[in-house]
């Protein structure tokens, strides 16, 4: 028990404060949903996103691919993929660290929530150093709070060296992410729009097999 008030009271003395209440804020968070956009060396995509606890991800791709639904569940450890729409053949069960399925950036679907972002961010961190820019404005008008995460020499988190986050002060959550690799070039840069935190999403939502 004392070790673990240490590692607490270690970790909130060494995170900027933003940053270790919206990793603390995340721990209440049962289910949320955001339109992810990302822009990358291959070009960009749009996507509705939905995700409950404990690690169901659904996936509604607008842009490429538009009507593709994916669905990964932590119960079975799988990825359902409909590629013309959620309940229409064909139907694939892929791995989530399958390459047809992952990120740009080596990104897989069962860690591509915003706590399996934080806790990238925190692991960085751990191993760098951690800054607040203080306040942004976004081009929208949202006041934000600009953090950098930079890791120490060679030190890299799933391929990041520095990640750039903006997040929103009311819902704790980012508004843009940046990441870049060892050498600063950036990996990829997500925005998130139209958040909605615990929204009611039904069970069903993640088992589409009824659609």
């Amino acid at each position: 028990m004392l070790s673990a008030l240490m590692l607490a009271a270690a970790f909130t003395a060494t995170t900027p404060p933003p940053l270790a209440e919206a990793i603390e804020h995340f721990r209440t968070v049962e289910t949320y949903q955001v339109t992810l956009r990302s822009a990358h060396a291959e070009g960009e995509s749009q996507l509705r996103y939905s995700y409950r606890k404990p690690g169901f991800v659904r996936m509604e791709f607008i842009r490429p691919h538009a009507g593709a639904v994916l669905v990964y569940s932590p119960l079975t450890g799988r990825v359902r993929l409909w590629p013309f729409g959620a309940g229409r053949f064909p139907e694939f069960s892929l791995s989530p660290h399958n390459p047809l399925i992952r990120s740009p950036g080596g990104q897989s679907v069962d860690r591509s929530d915003v706590g399996a972002l934080f806790e990238n961010v925190r692991t960085l961190q751990q191993q760098g150093q951690a800054e607040t820019r203080g306040e942004a404005r976004m081009a929208d008008g949202r006041t934000v709070v600009h953090l950098v995460v930079t890791g120490a020499p060679g030190v890299t988190v799933a391929g990041v060296h520095r990640y750039e986050l903006w997040l929103d002060p009311a819902s704790r959550f980012p508004v843009k992410v940046v990441s870049r690799s060892p050498a600063d070039a950036v990996i990829e840069t997500v925005t998130m729009d139209d958040l909605e935190i615990n929204a009611p999403l039904p069970a069903a939502l993640f088992d589409p097999a009824g659609e």
